[in-house]
């Protein structure tokens, strides 16, 4: 959706602690359920971003979701950053409301946060302006295939090696939302650093089929023309096979050196009942399992971890 609001992000969410750049581009008007990849567009959320926040991170399911993140990214960047010697450089594409890239900038990186949507990311400048401590965070609003003519025209420290490239690109939930979805690793070819990580989060068709066959939706597995109503719907129509990802990440030179899945059990639960009324103990035992075989395979969510190879 064109971006048509009276104020900048800026404007709507100035804060000392948040050192901040806010750019905008034309955004894309949500498609209902377009039916050949020739009519899909990349999918913006800005007319839905409250049901998107409450639907996605209103409950224990975004808890799990940030908790398997959170481990995952903050662990590898730790390392990251005593290897380099520095803090990262990072890069959000498709952020959303950006809790790990905010995260991550209060770890004293520097970060990009990126999303077509501009009522996304208010929500997001929103939260980051809530930290105590200062952030160094740059705001691009457009769609990502934008970002190139708007990182180039950054003033960049000239001290950062390749300053316009990141150690640390994030890309969550974003592949199953783009009408060309392979195309972004092209993208990441262009600004991941040599031996930088790739954080791709995204989508699992096959935990589709697993929940529809638990629930008896035996029909609606039959119906080939299913199609959810992405008016307002957060079930991805297109979603990507792990298998496709993996392809890509092997055509493009990555090494992948961590997987795992989000929410592996958690929905498949009709019955609440033992630990599953205790939500600490639901998002202990969803970590403990996201990263072993054959659960983690089940998740709603694949996380993959890549480095780029030199």
């Amino acid at each position: 959706m064109a971006n048509d609001n009276d104020l900048s992000l800026s404007d709507m969410h100035a804060s000392s602690k948040v050192k901040t750049k806010t750019t905008t581009g034309a955004t894309a008007k949500p498609a209902a359920a377009p039916q050949s990849r020739s009519e899909r567009t990349d999918r913006s959320f800005d007319a839905i971003a409250d049901h998107f926040e409450k639907k996605v991170y209103g409950g224990l399911k975004g808890e799990i979701r940030l908790a398997v993140l959170r481990r995952d990214i903050f662990e590898y960047s730790a390392q990251m950053r005593q290897r380099l010697g520095r803090p990262l450089r990072v890069l959000d594409v498709g952020a959303g409301l950006a809790q790990i890239a905010i995260d991550l900038a209060a770890q004293g990186h520097t970060v990009v946060i990126n999303d077509i949507s501009a009522n996304m990311l208010a929500k997001a400048q929103a939260h980051a302006a809530q930290t105590d401590t200062p952030l160094d965070i740059t705001w691009h609003v457009c769609p990502y295939q934008e970002l190139p003519a708007k990182l180039s025209t950054e003033k960049l420290d000239a001290e950062k090696l390749d300053a316009e490239k990141f150690d640390l690109i994030l890309c969550h939930a974003l592949l199953e939302w783009l009408a060309e979805p392979a195309g972004v690793m092209d993208f990441f070819d262009q600004y991941l650093m040599p031996k930088g990580a790739l954080s791709l989060c995204f989508y699992n068709p096959a935990s589709f089929d697993y929940r529809n066959l638990i629930m008896g939706n035996f029909n609606l597995l039959d119906n080939s023309d299913y199609k959810a109503d992405n008016v307002k719907s957060l079930t991805p129509n297109h979603p990507v096979a792990k298998e496709e990802v993996e392809t890509w990440l092997t055509a493009h030179r990555y090494h992948v050196i961590r997987s795992s899945g989000l929410r592996v059990f958690h929905d498949y639960a009709p019955l609440k009942r033992g630990g599953h009324t205790d939500p600490e103990a639901v998002i202990r035992m969803e970590l403990r399992y996201s990263q072993h075989e054959p659960y983690k395979w089940l998740g709603r969510y694949l996380h993959i971890l890549a480095t780029r190879q030199a």
